[in-house]
């Protein structure tokens, strides 16, 4: 991939933001979703790269979304595949709350996993962990070996779980070995990327959640010197003949960090679109400016890149303001 790449999807993803952050607060999520969406989608239209959507929203059939399938960028090479979510945490953006964003990786064709919009179990670590977990080894076990990478007590852990009933047994199960528990609601992508920034005080990600973001964590955290590992769980045979049909013979099988991102390369982008721990949200500045915090980053040369930006609104083509 050409490095210029990084910068350009950048663009892509502060467009989403910008259109996204309208929405905060107002309780809609949907508006808000499609916002991003649409400006995502028009902003790819000026990107010089010949991509196609391995894993997205949706299938053919569910568009607005940027489905599987679709073909982005205006040129006949570079071709990549691209992992995408133009607004990470609709329901955050709805009730402006915390660590809504717009992402997006892309990698060489054929390297991002390319599997239907479902869910996925997933456990996350930082550089100093890297190599040593497995998403099969019990939990105790599991925290034994991030409390000795990261020079910790197992009590000094925090591990950050999304808060799901579906998790209820999970969340029993940390504490109860005497670790500490940092529940979140929605953004998950935010959520295991933090496990690779020492400075969030976060050393484990684990739990099942939607397939996109985990191959979209899974760039970030590749660039970053982490480990991401994931299995899908398809719910009924339509979504495992699904799997099989996308290329995966077992879609049960454990998907190492090769197969979830193939290869030395890929370019992680995300935009904050509300407050986090990794970015801060867009800020209307008034007089038609808007300011927004991205972070971009790349596995080949392990560069990571934080930008400020200050938009001029009515110089947006692909911005509509409601």
């Amino acid at each position: 991939m050409e490095r210029e790449l990084a910068l350009e999807i950048v663009r892509v993803t502060e467009v989403a933001a910008l259109a996204s952050a309208q929405w905060m607060g107002r309780g809609k999520k949907n508006e808000a979703d499609q916002a991003a969406t649409s400006a995502m989608r028009a902003m790819f239209d000026s990107v010089a790269m010949n991509g196609t959507v391995v894993i997205g929203e949706g299938e053919l059939d569910e568009a607005p979304m940027l489905y599987i399938g679709e073909k982005l960028g205006n040129a006949a090479s570079p071709e990549v595949d691209v992992a995408v979510d133009p607004l990470e945490g609709t329901n955050i953006v709805a009730k402006g709350t915390a660590n809504a964003m717009a992402v997006i990786a892309i990698a060489d064709k054929g390297n991002l996993l390319h599997a239907p919009d479902m869910y996925m179990e997933k456990i996350a670590v930082g550089p100093r962990a890297a190599g040593q977990i497995h998403l099969d080894d019990p939990l105790e076990k599991t925290l034994e070996i991030v409390a000795k990478a990261n020079n910790k007590r197992i009590r000094d852990l925090t591990v950050i779980i999304q808060e799901r009933p579906r998790h209820d047994a999970l969340i029993e199960m940390v504490r109860s070995v005497g670790a500490r528990v940092k529940l979140f609601g929605d953004g998950d992508v935010g959520a295991a990327i933090a496990t690779a920034f020492p400075e969030t005080g976060i050393d484990l990600f684990i739990g099942t959640g939607g397939a996109p973001e985990g191959v979209i964590s899974a760039a970030a955290i590749k660039a970053l010197g982490g480990e991401m590992q994931g299995r899908l769980v398809p719910m009924n045979e339509q979504e495992y003949q699904r799997c099989i049909q996308m290329g995966l013979s077992n879609p049960r099988q454990i998907l190492m960090m090769n197969d979830l991102v193939k290869g030395n390369d890929a370019i992680f982008a995300a935009t904050g679109v509300t407050d986090g721990e990794l970015l801060k949200g867009v800020r209307f500045m008034g007089g038609d400016l808007a300011e927004t915090h991205s972070i971009v980053m790349r596995a080949k040369t392990k560069t990571v890149r934080f930008i400020r930006a200050v938009h001029s609104l009515p110089n947006k083509p692909h911005l509509v303001m409601v």
